[in-house]
């Protein structure tokens, strides 16, 4: 579960309600297109505004739906006691590992963050992805941090944020250089995907799977295969979402695209996030036509 392409669901709202029947039509979507594992209740999947009955309810949803495919369950929270409740909800709801970002409103030092994931994997059974995104936590890895944290017993996977396009082959084996044998490394940031896992990268962590499913395993099928430019071109054809995603961020073009077509019923996010503005709408609807996408 920790190879090949991970797809990661959005968690649709209905008003101020999960929509339990949309997360399920999600899952099964991305289980049926054969993707390796599921990311559910990560950011795409907007873990930190649900209660814990919620995320508890999104997670048995989505193991039934998975029929069989690994899921990894979300379960960053503010104070380590609801980490861990979290951990254990998980493991009842019979997840196969843990997602785990070091979520903070007080900036966290990088002892915080290490005996965080050390108090975790001391307390569970199921093995921890290590969540690095910056971009919503505000807390910065260092390669030494990283490594350090890769070799607690029970850690099994990093995912790290987009290197710069062109430095990506660089990245990646530097970093997998400094990791204990045996980590799993994977990569978020779909535009960039393609690359890394040209460039070795064991998973990709995709947000666009969690819609487009077939789009992007025929991408990691190439990658994985050895079609290295038929991988490049793949991506290279999704480059309409991909400049979406850069502007206007994942996971508001994935909420748009499920909307536009028809997956989900509108106003998918919970408030009080919003979907985007007429105008980043109009390029969603652009975009779905220049590539000719379909559900």
């Amino acid at each position: 579960m920790f190879n090949g392409l991970s797809a990661f669901p959005l968690t649709p709202m209905q008003g101020e309600n999960v929509d339990l029947k949309a997360v399920s039509l999600l899952v099964s979507r991305a289980a049926k297109a054969g993707v390796d594992s599921l990311g559910v209740l990560g950011s795409t999947g907007n873990y930190a505004y649900l209660s814990r009955d919620e995320r508890r309810a999104v997670l048995e949803a989505s193991v039934d739906a998975a029929d069989g495919v690994p899921v990894l369950a979300g379960i960053g929270a503010l104070r380590l006691r609801d980490v861990l409740t979290l951990a254990g909800d998980a493991q009842a709801a019979r997840a196969s590992a843990l997602l785990l970002a070091p979520v903070s409103y007080q900036r966290l030092t990088d002892a915080e963050v290490f005996g965080l994931y050390e108090d975790v994997a001391a307390e569970t059974a199921l093995p921890i992805v290590v969540y690095d995104n910056p971009g919503t936590t505000g807390f910065t890895f260092s390669d030494d941090l990283h490594a350090r944290i890769a070799g607690i017993p029970g850690i099994a996977a990093i995912k790290i944020p987009p290197p710069p396009t062109g430095l990506v082959s660089a990245r990646i084996g530097d970093f997998r250089s400094r990791l204990p044998q045996g980590t799993s490394v994977g990569i978020s940031g779909d535009w960039v995907a393609a690359e890394a896992l040209v460039a070795g990268c064991d998973v990709w962590y995709s947000v666009i799977a969690g819609v487009l499913p077939h789009q992007a395993k025929t991408l990691v099928d190439h990658a994985l295969a050895g079609r290295h430019e038929l991988a490049l071109k793949a991506s290279a054809e999704l480059e309409p979402v991909w400049s979406l995603f850069r502007t206007y961020g994942g996971l508001r073009v994935t909420a748009a695209l499920a909307e536009d077509l028809g997956i989900v019923r509108s106003s998918a996010l919970p408030p009080p996030l919003r979907g985007l503005d007429t105008e980043g709408r109009d390029k969603v609807s652009q975009a779905i036509r220049q590539i000719r996408l379909e559900a």
